[in-house]
C-alpha cells in the first residue's frame, strides 16, 4: 500500500523543491510512497541521492497515454490510496490514471495565478474527483474560485523553506570575485525561469533608467528559459549589456544570495514566488510586483516594496530607493528573515498537507498505513 507523489518537472525549480521537502518529510514520518519522478531530470537525481522510493516515468505531454496506463498499472499494484499531483503535466496525466485505477483520494498542489482554462479536459482534471486543491497563496485561491473551483476543497498552504544552506552561506564576496565587480558595486538579482510571465523584459526596460542614474548598479539575472536569446537580444538592442549578466542556471544559488545587496522579481503572474523565501531567508531586502500572492510574502514599506507590474519606470525607482538608503533596505531584510522564520518552513509546509492527507483518509475511512 503506497500514497502517490506525482511531479513531472523536467527542470529544478520552485515547484519541485516543494514536492521533494514533502516527499523527504513523508519517508521520516514512516509513510509508504512512490515519488514518480521524470528520469534524468535533477528531481530525480536529487530524490535518488536522498534514497527515496523513485518511481522514473517519463511524462511527454498531458495527453500522454503509454505514461497513462503505466502509470495506473503501478497504483493498482501498490494499492494506491492516495495520488498528491504537483504541477500540470502529472494533474493531467494522473486523473485519468487515478481514474482507472479507482484512486480513493486525490489531491492537486496549485503553484500558479494563470486563469484556469475552460476546455472540457481541464475542467475534468479539476473537478472529477479531486477531494482538495492546494494552492500556494491567497491570490491563487482567488482565481481558483474565480474559475468555478469549490471553495470548500480548496485548501491554502504555502511554501516552505530549509533555512540551513542559506545560514551556511555568507560570503558576500562570493560573485564579486567571480564576476570582478568593484567593492562598491550593488548587486540587484533576480532568480527565475526566463519565461514570460516572469517579466524579465520590464528589468531589463528599467536598467536603462538605472544606469543613467546609477551606474554602479548591476544586475544579476540567474535562471534558464525559452526566453534567453530573445532577452540577451534586448539588452544588446537598449544598451545596457555592461550592467546586466546572465549567469543560467545554478545549484549554487544560496551563495550567489548572499553576494547580492538587492532583490527583485519582476513577474506580471506569480503564484507566491518561492525565490523571494530564499531572499527573505538571505536578508536581502526585496523589490517586487504587486501580484499573485507575492504581497502574502512582500509586506509593502515592512519587509520591501512592492510596485505595479509591467512598469518599468516604478521598479527603477523602487531599486533606487533602497540603494539610496541603505539603512532602509536593511531594515526590510531584517523583517523579511523574521517573517520567514516565523512563518515559512519546509517542515510547517509537509506537516500542514500531512495533516490534510489524514483528514481526508478519516472523513473516507481509509487507513493511510505506515510504517512505524
Amino acid at each position: 500500500m503506497s500514497l502517490f507523489q506525482v511531479d513531472a518537472g523536467k527542470e529544478w525549480r520552485g515547484g519541485q523543491r516543494q514536492s521533494f521537502f514533502l516527499a523527504k518529510e513523508l519517508k521520516r514520518k514512516g509513510y509508504p510512497f512512490q515519488y514518480v519522478v521524470q528520469p534524468g531530470s535533477p528531481l530525480h537525481r536529487k530524490a535518488y541521492e536522498a534514497r527515496l522510493p523513485v518511481f522514473p516515468l517519463k511524462i511527454k505531454s498531458e495527453f500522454d497515454i503509454p505514461a497513462i496506463l503505466r502509470l495506473s498499472k503501478a497504483m493498482r499494484r501498490k494499492k494506491c490510496p492516495l495520488v498528491h499531483f504537483h504541477d500540470a503535466h502529472s494533474t493531467a496525466v494522473g486523473a485519468v490514471a487515478a481514474s482507472l485505477a479507482k484512486v480513493p483520494l486525490r489531491l492537486i498542489s496549485r503553484r500558479v495565478d494563470f486563469p484556469l482554462n475552460k476546455n472540457y479536459f481541464s475542467r475534468f482534471k479539476y473537478t472529477k474527483n479531486v477531494d482538495a486543491i492546494i494552492p500556494v497563496s491567497e491570490g491563487v485561491k482567488k482565481v481558483l474560485v474565480e474559475g468555478g473551483i469549490d471553495p470548500e476543497i480548496i485548501k491554502v498552504i504555502p511554501d516552505g523553506i530549509d533555512y540551513t544552506v542559506f545560514e551556511e552561506a555568507s560570503s558576500s564576496n562570493y560573485l564579486r570575485h567571480e564576476l570582478s565587480f568593484s567593492p562598491d558595486d550593488y548587486l540587484v538579482g533576480i532568480v527565475a525561469h526566463l519565461a514570460d510571465h516572469k517579466g524579465h523584459k520590464y528589468l531589463v526596460k528599467a536598467a536603462r533608467i538605472l544606469k543613467e542614474r546609477a551606474p554602479k548598479i548591476k544586475i544579476i539575472i540567474v535562471g534558464e528559459g525559452p526566453l534567453m536569446m530573445e532577452l540577451n537580444k534586448q539588452v544588446k538592442e537598449i544598451q545596457v549589456e555592461d550592467i546586466i549578466f546572465f549567469l543560467g542556471f545554478r545549484e549554487d544559488v544560496p551563495q550567489i544570495l548572499a553576494s547580492l545587496d538587492l532583490f527583485v522579481l519582476s513577474s506580471y503572474l506569480e503564484g507566491l514566488g518561492s525565490s523571494l523565501l530564499d531572499a527573505m531567508a538571505s536578508k536581502l531586502p526585496i523589490v517586487a510586483t504587486k501580484v499573485g500572492g507575492v504581497p502574502e510574502l512582500v509586506i509593502n514599506k515592512k519587509t520591501g516594496l512592492l510596485v505595479p507590474p509591467r512598469n518599468p519606470s516604478a521598479l527603477a525607482k523602487a531599486i533606487l530607493k533602497l540603494y539610496n538608503d541603505r539603512t532602509l533596505a536593511s531594515y526590510f531584510g531584517q523583517r523579511g528573515y523574521e517573517l520567514v522564520h516565523q512563518k515559512f518552513s519546509a517542515e510547517a509546509m509537509a506537516d500542514k498537507i500531512i495533516a490534510l492527507y489524514e483528514k481526508l483518509a478519516k472523513k473516507k475511512r481509509i487507513r493511510l498505513r505506515t510504517q512505524n
